[in-house]
């Protein structure tokens, strides 16, 4: 049995073959499906996603990313993204990336210099047998609890050092860095996951990123494959769809809610991003659920 082969039964006896699992393994997450998914709009957060059974799409603004068990992904950016299951059994894990823990392991092992300008906040690399092996004895640990406070931190470090020794190692050096044009984007991507009802000023954004206006819209399509009005938008109607969805809002009002005055335009840019209006989008959700969830 390869090594993808038996983490995929791991991941598979945990979840039960279909759903998802967050471990009592710190930043650890585990995902199953039977079948491929229609697309799912989630916000994806700085993580490693490893599939090791079946195969998934991510899309991010302009972007198309496929992974299996040959590639893995890596998230650096906070980003709203559309991930479909495109082939299963499907079995994947999600370790969300620690900016701290990274950080102290470059301090210790690596001296390569932070790049000065801001990569893509999504890649896809060939995945090698040793980042495998280090995620298996990982998932591994839930058969043995009492070992976990122990061994976890050593698996997740290894994963983290293969990572930083491998081609995503620049990209991974910025997590931790949290400086210049990196983090200066991070400001803004805070600012509108905080104000996503608010008018947007691409003024207003600049000074917050003490960048011109264009060196903002460069740098921030450069990261997020979008530029910061359509990160705005997906940002709005992503929450619009979990107030129709989890708290029986209306359409009307979940539109004013993240900030549409105008319900036809709410409703035209709910049904560009999601494919069906409103009424008809959350029907179709309740009939057959997607899981939401970044893996």
């Amino acid at each position: 049995m390869t090594t993808a082969a038996a983490l995929a039964d791991l991941i598979e006896r945990f979840t039960g073959g279909d759903g998802s699992l967050t471990t009592t393994i710190p930043r650890l997450h585990l995902f199953a499906a039977r079948r491929p998914s229609s697309p799912t709009h989630v916000l994806y957060r700085p993580a490693l996603c490893i599939v090791a059974r079946g195969s998934k799409r991510v899309i991010s603004g302009d972007a198309v990313h496929v992974y299996d068990p040959d590639r893995y992904l890596i998230v650096s950016i906070d980003t709203p993204v559309a991930g479909q299951v495109t082939e299963a059994p499907y079995a994947s894990l999600r370790l969300d990336l620690d900016p701290g823990l990274l950080a102290a392991l470059i301090l210790e092992t690596d001296a390569t210099p932070t790049p000065a300008m801001p990569l893509p906040g999504i890649a896809i690399s060939t995945l090698t047998a040793a980042v495998t092996d280090a995620a298996t004895r990982l998932v591994r640990l839930l058969d043995s609890p009492g070992d976990i406070a122990a061994l976890a931190p050593l698996a997740e470090r290894e994963i983290l050092y293969r990572l930083l020794r491998g081609e995503q190692g620049a990209r991974l050096r910025q997590i931790a860095a949290g400086e210049g044009r990196m983090r200066q984007i991070n400001r803004v991507i805070a600012w509108i996951k905080e104000n996503y009802a608010a008018p947007l000023s691409i003024g207003e954004l600049a000074t917050i990123a003490c960048m011109s206006p264009s060196a903002l819209h460069h740098h921030f399509k450069q990261v997020t494959a979008m530029s910061p009005l359509r990160f705005q938008k997906q940002i709005r109607l992503q929450e619009a769809r979990r107030l129709i969805l989890a708290e029986a809002s209306d359409a009307a009002s979940a539109g004013h809610a993240v900030g549409y005055e105008s319900p036809s335009q709410f409703s035209r840019e709910y049904r560009r991003l999601f494919g069906a209006p409103p009424v008809r989008d959350i029907a179709r959700l309740k009939a057959a659920p997607a899981v939401l969830a970044v893996d």
